[in-house]
């Protein structure tokens, strides 16, 4: 058994901004010496998430409806009163979609459906430097 550890820095906008990061991930996967096995991708912090989805603009577009219909951003969060940043639904987003991602791969190629991409998702109210840290093992 095989494990490398490898980081993927990304700049992103905020106001969730849906980052395409699958190119990125399946570079590493290949550069990192498994041939088989799973990575597990982790976004550190608590206002970005990541996920699969088909990225294309109308579905971007939906989730980033999703997200204000079911988060809205314009309400009083307690978090808000905590710190006075406004990003009380950052973080509520976030942790509702999660920070990290496990995908197989086979023959250095990851296992995802025809129209599945990762997308790092940022929901916080200002851009960021982000970092992925990706978590490759197998044989």
């Amino acid at each position: 058994m095989t494990i490398a550890t490898k980081r993927i820095q990304i700049s992103t906008n905020g106001h969730g901004e849906t980052i395409n990061v699958t190119t990125d991930i399946t570079r590493e996967v290949n550069n990192s010496g498994v041939n088989s096995g799973i990575v597990t991708a982790f976004i550190p912090g608590s206002t970005a998430g990541i996920g699969a989805v088909e990225y294309e603009p109308g579905l971007i577009s939906d989730i980033k409806d999703m997200w204000e219909r079911l988060v809205p951003s314009n309400i009083n969060y307690e978090h808000n009163k905590a710190w006075g940043d406004g990003n009380g639904y950052s973080h509520v987003r976030s942790s509702l979609m999660g920070p990290s991602i496990t995908i197989p791969f086979v023959n250095k190629r990851l296992t995802l459906g025809t129209w599945q991409q990762i997308v790092v998702v940022d929901f916080d109210n200002r851009p960021r430097s982000r970092e992925i840290i990706l978590q490759i093992m197998g044989e």
